[in-house]
């Protein structure tokens, strides 16, 4: 079974900066040999990706409303992926998940509020 635990989360006036992070935990999950994606879910609205990255980190994808503003990265020795979001707009307000496509996990999610 695969944990992960995002962290990082916040209130931020438009134009600030947060980085998310997720920790991903479990002894038969080996997690350098897994892609790891972000999504996001606002208030009314379905769950949508924001941003997937490759097992080495050399593939990434964004959604097209954060390309640009958002960098999704990850450490393997450390078993985290991060989120770094830019020139924040109030519409990014949601709560933040860490999936695991492979092992089909998420995380428990992490609220961001862009506010003034």
């Amino acid at each position: 079974q695969v944990q992960l635990v995002e962290s990082g989360g916040g209130l931020v006036q438009p134009g600030g900066s947060l980085r998310l992070s997720c920790a991903a935990s479990g002894f038969t999950f080996t997690f350098s040999r897994y892609a790891m994606s972000w999504y996001r879910q606002a208030p009314g609205k379905e769950r949508e990706v924001v941003a997937s990255i490759s097992n080495t980190g050399g593939s990434k994808n964004y959604g097209d409303s954060v390309k640009g503003r958002f960098t999704i990265s990850r450490d393997n020795g450390k078993n985290t992926v991060y989120l770094q979001m830019n020139s924040l707009k109030r519409e990014d307000t949601a709560v933040y998940y860490c999936y695991a496509p492979s092992a089909r996990s998420w995380g428990q999610g992490t609220q961001v509020t862009v506010s003034s």
